[in-house]
């Protein structure tokens, strides 16, 4: 989100002033006793949400009621209501973008998790969930002492479908289904799952009960942006104007599938309309897309626009030839609340030009206001609630700071190990040069949407830790390393030394929002610099690449010189010591890539081409690992170990037979044929999906001579193919914890009408009849699907 500077600054600024003091560090609030707590039924506990959002709606003038159009909600002195900023930020740990989050008071710092897709990598749901509780403690906590608000824009569940794209280390990866079981942890822990009532979190922080009020929320998640929003700047084409053709068949299993998760199941109480349009209609104006995800998905919190996208709608996109065109067109579309100002600059004129009727706003506040009602905004005293005990002391603590430092070790992916180069021997004495422009810089470890870490440790700081002898120089003065400059040092301190680690790859000034890339190359020289030292070293070198984009780093594959490659992402402020504890092996690696790394030559395909599916007629190669037909560097789920898995279904069925008791009358609307012989469902139109459910009992054998954390990952795959089918797709996974040379049980729930279905052209699910393929490594297993 980018509105302009000055605005920002100027409610930050605002924001500071009015929220907080060093006599009164907690935030204002209404109902405040004595005046106002017993005078409106608002403030009434006892009556139900929307009795209560109703009473204080009907209170409002007209021009109050468009005064709480904006983020940056104004007060209400008359009935004792302080102004309110719904804009915080809590991608991966509280942070500054936006103004409702200060780190200038009683709290300077918050813990800094490692960026979302490196969390993502450790394909675990309980660190997920856990991850989520912890950030909203802190954010609970910055709230009681003026330092943030109870709305936060996270997480991001855009599905990672471009490697170029700036904002895809904000995201699970390119997975729908990871998307989506992230999305419903992170929700659940952030909004209040967790909830223990004391100093700490649940599930292992020491709390003994979830948040009391069904309906309550700690804090309110927002799930965006909504939808097919992937591109910031690319060629000619922005993402404040950019329109995406996306067909119903991709929509539906691919695009779509987050969101839903992050609805139904995690129960977000925000969604968040993307910048760009949707087959030619801004998704902030698009009736249908809102009213599926509150008619069908039944969505039950606010819809706000990301920042200046509703006055995208008439400025950049065109959409709409006046500006009170597109006041109509959002609030009856059912968006709640401009990021921004032109709701409030344009709402009044659209009114008295009849386009809008007082009753859309209303129906905007109800949102609006229920959602702050069950946060406890108009309960009184925060401090004295259910609460109101969090503050300083449950920031940046030692659980925190271990469950990041956790979240890094599981996230870290070894992407090549030659003759078990790794780990290093902690008993032998011996030097270390650590080379690289990203060795060395605690600002260029959390990635884009961070705050101030607690206490960051960088790479060189990390393995300094272990051997004393380390020596570090940049090689390249900066990532864009546009000069070779510094390889000279660089090669001598390769020379000195018995082992090096070079640290390269991606920071802001490649990958960011509003900034795609245009290469999938190592930035600059700095893969000259890595085979100048490679070549100097005196025993094969370790290559660290950071970043949250993939590279093509092909080149470092194929040279015996480096023997091995881990992948840090953005691994948050415990990244360095985590780092080292895999060099040095007191971390077996566990994390598996939730992306594909592509080639160079990908960077032919247009970016604005939506599609996921492969067409061989215009050369186009289909995107991510369910659909792309080309090589690849890396592929989703890669990630090695130092030790090795063999795998054994123990027990999983050979058939399913589907009853033929239908939801509609006759067989002939329920059965399809490709040619002459009957071969797929419809999902819509089986009664039968809970009772197919079926467990995969899987053996994890560890053959090697390290014990260690290992994740799980099922495939299937259709039984023949057919058109529009994934190559493969996703089933489940789960990590388990592995002893050497000793099996591990573990079992993963398989839906087909999800697992095994796909959508075909209009965006209907089909399950194919006849044997699909399980996969877990290298073992299959077939179930034939058939109707009785």
């Amino acid at each position: 989100m980018s509105p302009n500077n000055w605005r920002s600054s100027l409610f930050l600024l605002h924001f500071i002033i009015s929220s907080s003091s060093s006599s009164n560090p907690h935030p204002q609030f209404p109902c405040n006793r004595p005046h106002h707590n017993t005078l409106y039924p608002f403030c009434n506990t006892s009556l139900s949400t929307t009795t209560r959002a109703q009473s204080l709606i009907s209170l409002l003038t007209l021009d109050e009621k468009i005064q709480q159009l904006s983020n940056t909600a104004s007060g209400i002195p008359r009935l004792g209501i302080p102004p309110y900023e719904w804009w915080s930020e809590s991608l991966h740990g509280i942070a500054t973008n936006g103004p409702g989050v200060s780190f200038n008071g009683t709290i300077p710092s918050a813990t800094s998790f490692p960026q979302v897709i490196v969390t993502a990598s450790a394909f675990n749901r309980t660190l997920w969930n856990l991850i989520g509780s912890a950030i909203a403690v802190e954010a609970r906590a910055m709230y009681n002492f003026g330092q943030a608000g109870l709305t936060f824009w996270a997480p991001n569940i855009n599905i990672f479908r471009d490697p170029r794209w700036g904002r895809g280390q904000e995201t699970p990866g390119e997975d729908p289904m990871v998307a989506s079981a992230y999305a419903v942890e992170f929700v659940k822990g952030f909004q209040g799952g967790n909830w223990g009532g004391g100093s700490g979190i649940g599930n292992g922080f020491g709390g003994k009960r979830v948040l009391e009020e069904s309906d309550g929320l700690m804090l309110s998640a927002c799930c965006k942006h909504f939808t097919a929003y992937d591109l910031e700047m690319w060629g000619k084409y922005s993402r404040y104007s950019f329109n995406a053709v996306v067909s119903e068949q991709d929509l539906e299993d691919t695009y779509q599938p987050p969101f839903r998760s992050c609805i139904q199941q995690g129960k977000a109480s925000c969604l968040m309309c993307s910048y760009n349009a949707v087959n030619g209609v801004p998704a902030c104006a698009d009736k249908d897309l809102l009213e599926k995800a509150r008619d069908k998905w039944r969505f039950k919190g606010y819809i706000t626009s990301d920042c200046d996208a509703v006055a995208t709608v008439f400025e950049y996109q065109n959409y709409t030839k006046t500006a009170e065109d597109a006041v109509a067109d959002v609030l009856k579309a059912g968006t709640d609340i401009d990021c921004g100002t032109f709701l409030v600059r344009n709402t009044l004129s659209t009114i008295k030009q009849g386009k809008v009727q007082e009753e859309d706003i209303d129906r905007a506040l109800l949102n609006l206001f229920s959602v702050q009602l069950r946060l406890g905004l108009f309960n009184g005293d925060p401090i004295k609630g259910q609460f109101g005990r969090l503050g300083p002391q449950d920031v940046c603590t030692s659980e925190h700071k271990n469950l990041a430092l956790e979240a890094a070790r599981q996230g870290i992916v070894l992407l090549k190990n030659d003759e078990k180069f790794l780990p290093l021997k902690k008993g032998v004495d011996f030097s270390l040069a650590v080379i690289g422009p990203l060795a060395n810089n605690a600002s260029l470890l959390g990635g884009g949407y961070i705050g101030i870490p607690c206490n960051p440790k960088t790479p060189f700081e990390g393995l300094q830790e272990y051997r004393k002898r380390t020596s570090y120089t940049t090689g390249c003065l900066d990532v864009p390393c546009v000069s070779d400059s510094g390889f000279k040092e660089a090669i001598r301190a390769a020379k000195k030394a018995d082992f090096s680690v070079i640290v390269v790859g991606l920071d802001a000034s490649q990958e960011r929002e509003d900034h795609d890339r245009v290469s999938l190359l190592l930035p600059g020289k700095q893969m000259a610099l890595v085979s100048s030292v490679a070549a100097a070293s005196k025993n094969p070198v370790i290559l660290v690449l950071a970043g949250g984009g993939p590279l093509d780093v092909s080149f470092a594959e194929k040279d015996p010189r480096i023997a091995s490659i881990l992948w840090i992402g953005y691994p948050g402020e415990t990244g360095g010591r985590a780092l080292s504890e895999i060099i040095f092996g007191d971390v077996n690696p566990s994390g598996r890539l939730p992306m594909t790394w592509y080639f160079e030559s990908f960077t032919n395909i247009p970016m604005n081409d939506m599609n996921m599916r492969a067409d061989p007629s215009r050369g186009y190669p289909g995107r991510t690992y369910r659909f792309y037909t080309g090589n690849r560097v890396y592929g989703f789920g890669h990630g090695l170990s130092y030790t090795n898995f063999t795998y054994n279904i123990v027990s999983a069925p050979t058939k399913l037979s589907i009853p033929t008791t239908f939801k509609v009358d006759s067989i002939k609307n329920i059965l399809h044929q490709t040619g002459d012989i009957v071969d797929y469902l419809r999902i819509d139109e089986v009664t039968s999906c809970d009772s197919l459910r079926f467990s995969v009992e899987i053996n994890v054998m560890n053959v090697g001579d390290m014990d260690g954390s290992h994740t799980v990952i099922l495939y299937s795959r259709v039984p023949e193919i057919m058109k529009g089918a994934p190559k493969q797709q996703l089933v489940g996974f789960n990590q388990v914890h592995t002893v050497s040379y000793k099996s591990t049980s573990t079992s993963i729930l398989v839906d087909p009408c999800t697992h095994l279905s796909f959508a075909n052209d209009y965006g209907e699910r089909i399950l194919a009849l006849g044997d699909h393929m399980l996969l877990v490594g290298d073992v299959k297993h077939f179930v034939s699907v058939e109707t009785n």
